[in-house]
């Protein structure tokens, strides 16, 4: 079979571009049938369908294609008549599969329930990576989150059960590694309910990360919508070598397009530089394009890809996708939005922060930097591990540079901590030394989740509002994330380079030049860490934490307690009355960075994920008023008192009051939850107005039934006071392509009329009019 597979691949390549080649492959190949994962052994790859997609819109638009292209249009629903023009039309795709972590998936699958539909229509998992807070240790945390979380352990268990979802139990690890041992393959086109989805194109995937809704629009079976993406290529020469890693190449992408530079298109990687990077180490690159604002990230299908899958016990899917290679590459004179070159060889190690992921800095210069910044140099705490960095490969690295002080006498100078990145990467760790060696040095080995990195930390060591310095491995220094402590100055790096500064103890210490003093009183300087990228022998599973689900579970039931402080059914949002949305309070104007940590803080608020009602007391709590330069202090303009946020939200819906939030640029940055898009839906908000969006949450807010615009001139903003009123004209006018007007009251009686942009789609349009995405799926049933 395989050679006849192959015959085919020789041939579509002989036949070149313009040529119908499906139909050679999808004859030839029709009965090489391997499952996407050993857990599905029913759910087929489906090439063929690719081939056929990819080659019906090639022929549309006559030219090379690149390897983002393909993979996403090979997964269009109507190849045939689906409009395809990068950064403009709305794209019909249909995902290979969902994938969801716990404290989102509660909320994605209460709306699944909401639904009405009996089983999902696509394979789909849950993971529960996200409230397991780290305090003593991998074993007591993790007893202590399943106690402290039964209930909502339970709800997603027996959901997972009734509607045939994989289940992977709380200790199983951080869903992208899962997912990238188990689930992702090249040419899989994968949504996940976590902005860090795309560590996936690591494995050759269009892997993307999207709200709630959106999963349920695929798991009900429903065609996703996609604004098609512009490509960004990368092209790498070159090899990495020495101290420089993976990180490395994303901590300088960053630097170069900041926080936002990447929004609304894929980064592509592709170059003669590839090939000296594990595939555990693409997918670290591609897991923290989430920083850039990019759609997702992706690299080509090569030997380091099929070595992974060899060693994960996938070596059907490696010689499959041998066979369908020419579809899981970029064609030769493809074309790209933007063009980045990197030689790998003048790469060097970075370190970015604080306070935003794409503040880079070369190691060499952190030091200097900081003493003219005013930046703590002493560094507290020195944390590895993460979805971005927790392979067999990072942690080999970082006890490579742990291995040399021990031999010198010398353990960590800050407090350290390890995360493996899954049961498999722990278990395998433990087997071939690397935990003790890390243990031996200082550090404290956590659960298997993803604790600190997204502030689930019980952190003793300093007092909040004490400056302090951290460094991380992880993907996002946002203020107060990873502690809730404002004056925590985190950095992100390689997890060598953090243990290296966790010896040192400070940021004035460059590996590549300065020197250490061994407990003998000499000097010696730390070599290049080396480490074999995958465990020589296979992979020690470690215990077994999936849960099948069960091919019948209509007779199941899920529980959920009225009286819950932990989970909530959900109402129906209110239709839209078809009226214009007039004299609308401004609930706060916001100045400056605003991500969706601000909007729906996580931490001790991940408790609340699956009751909308309680975690609405959140709302916005982090954001800066432009008012009087606080934060979660507005004034109520019925009663001009000021008061928090979330109070002030209540106050006005409870009166009757409809709402609206000034933003900044880039509002919405960070992780996809939709509980900020949820939560200002619930206390009666009903238009976000700013200079500009991050992808998701935009998204999300349409999904919603919220109007996200943006100001045709971002100067405008200026034009707001925060005791003005909002008008939003017009309404019934809504039409994809078409501002729409806004009136402002201002205080003093008179007005003045702007123009808002919209990305709205008919589709997304009629999500308004029925008041969510939700309530128009009910409506179409």
């Amino acid at each position: 079979m395989a050679s006849y597979c192959l015959l085919a691949s020789r041939l579509q390549q002989a036949l070149g571009h313009g040529a119908r080649r499906y139909h050679v492959s999808s004859v030839l190949c029709q009965r090489a049938k391997v499952a996407m994962s050993h857990f599905e052994a029913n759910e087929y790859i489906n090439y063929e369908r690719l081939d056929k997609n990819i080659n019906i819109v090639r022929k549309r638009l006559d030219r090379p294609l690149t390897l983002s292209e393909k993979i996403v249009y090979g997964h269009i629903d109507d190849p045939v008549t689906q409009e395809v023009v990068r950064g403009k039309t709305y794209l019909r795709l249909r995902p290979d599969r969902v994938a969801m972590q716990d404290a989102t998936a509660q909320m994605a699958m209460l709306q699944f329930i909401s639904s009405g539909l009996p089983r999902v229509a696509v394979p789909s998992t849950i993971h529960c990576d996200h409230l397991i807070e780290a305090q003593l240790g991998g074993e007591k945390d993790l007893k202590r989150a399943k106690d402290i979380n039964q209930e909502v352990y339970n709800f997603l268990a027996t959901a997972a059960a009734k509607y045939g979802v994989g289940f992977w139990k709380p200790g199983s690890g951080i869903i992208h590694q899962i997912i990238l041992e188990n689930y992702a393959f090249p040419g899989v086109l994968l949504i996940g309910t976590d902005s860090h989805t795309p560590n996936g194109g690591g494995l050759g995937g269009i892997c993307i990360g999207v709200g709630g809704a959106d999963a349920v629009d695929v798991m009900a079976g429903i065609p996703w919508e996609l604004k098609c993406p512009n490509v960004i290529g990368v092209k790498l020469t070159g090899q990495l070598s020495g101290w420089t890693s993976p990180k490395d190449v994303i901590l300088k992408v960053a630097g170069i397009l900041t926080v936002k530079g990447g929004t609304g298109a894929i980064v592509e990687y592709h170059g003669p530089g590839v090939d000296s990077i594990s595939c555990t180490g693409m997918a670290t690159i591609c897991n923290m394009g989430a920083e850039i604002g990019a759609t997702t990230s992706v690299f080509p299908y090569n030997h380091r890809m099929k070595k992974y899958l060899d060693k994960t016990g996938r070596s059907a899917i490696a010689s499959l996708a041998d066979e369908f290679k020419s579809h899981l590459v970029p064609d030769e004179g493809c074309e790209y939005d933007q063009l980045i070159e990197i030689n790998l060889d003048e790469l060097k190690p970075h370190i970015n922060g604080p306070f935003t992921p794409d503040l880079a800095n070369p190691v060499s210069e952190v030091g200097a930097v900081a003493e003219q910044k005013g930046w703590p140099l002493d560094i507290r705490v020195g944390l590895i591990g993460s979805c971005t960095n927790s392979s067999y490969e990072d942690m080999g690295r970082a006890a490579a540079v742990a291995k040399q002080a021990l031999a010198h006498g010398l353990k960590c100078k800050s407090q350290f901590t390890i995360t493996p990145g899954s049961e498999q990467i722990r278990a395998t760790i433990e087997r071939d030394g690397y935990a003790a060696v890390l243990r031996d040095v200082g550090g404290v080995v956590l659960a298997n989740a993803c604790g600190p990195c997204i502030g689930q930390w019980d952190r003793k060591d300093i007092k909040k509002g004490e400056k302090n310095t951290i460094v991380t491995s992880y993907n996002r220094n946002f203020t107060g994330r990873n502690d809730a402590n404002p004056e925590t100055h985190a950095f992100v790096t390689s997890p060598e380079i953090v243990t290296a500064l966790s010896i040192a103890g400070t940021l004035k210490f460059d590996p590549e030049k300065d020197f250490l003093t061994g407990a003998d009183g000499k000097k010696f300087k730390l070599q290049p860490p080396d480490a074999d990228e995958l465990p020589k022998s296979s992979f020690d599973p470690g215990q077994d934490t999936y849960q099948h689900p069960p091919k019948e579970g209509s007779s199941l039931k899920v529980d959920v307690s009225p009286t819950s402080q932990r989970l909530q059914l959900l109402e129906p949002f209110d239709k839209w009355d078809g009226k214009d949305l007039e004299n609308m309070q401004i609930l706060v104007k916001v100045k400056g960075k605003c991500t969706t940590d601000h909007i729906s803080a996580a931490g001790p608020w991940l408790k609340f994920r699956g009751h909308l009602d309680n975690i609405s007391n959140n709302l916005l709590i982090g954001a800066i008023n432009l008012e009087n330069n606080k934060a979660n202090s507005v004034k109520n303009c019925v009663n001009q008192e000021y008061g928090a946020v979330p109070d002030t939200a209540r106050y006005y819906k409870a009166h009757g009051i409809k709402w609206v939030v000034i933003g900044d640029e880039n509002y919405g940055e960070g992780s996809s939850r939709e509980h900020a898009a949820l939560e200002p839906r619930h206390l009666g908000g009903r238009a976000i107005i700013t200079k500009s969006f991050a992808r998701i949450h935009e998204t999300n807010l349409k999904k919603q039934g919220l109007l996200p615009l943006t100001f045709s001139d971002p100067a405008d903003y200026d034009k707001i006071h925060p005791e003005d009123k909002i008008t939003i004209a017009e309404l019934k006018h809504l039409a994809p392509g078409k501002p729409v007007k806004c009136i402002i009251t201002h205080q003093n009686g008179s007005q003045e009329t702007i123009l808002l942009n919209h990305t709205f789609n008919e589709t997304q349009i009629e999500w308004f009019q029925a008041g969510s995405a939700l309530n128009r799926m009910k409506e179409l049933q």
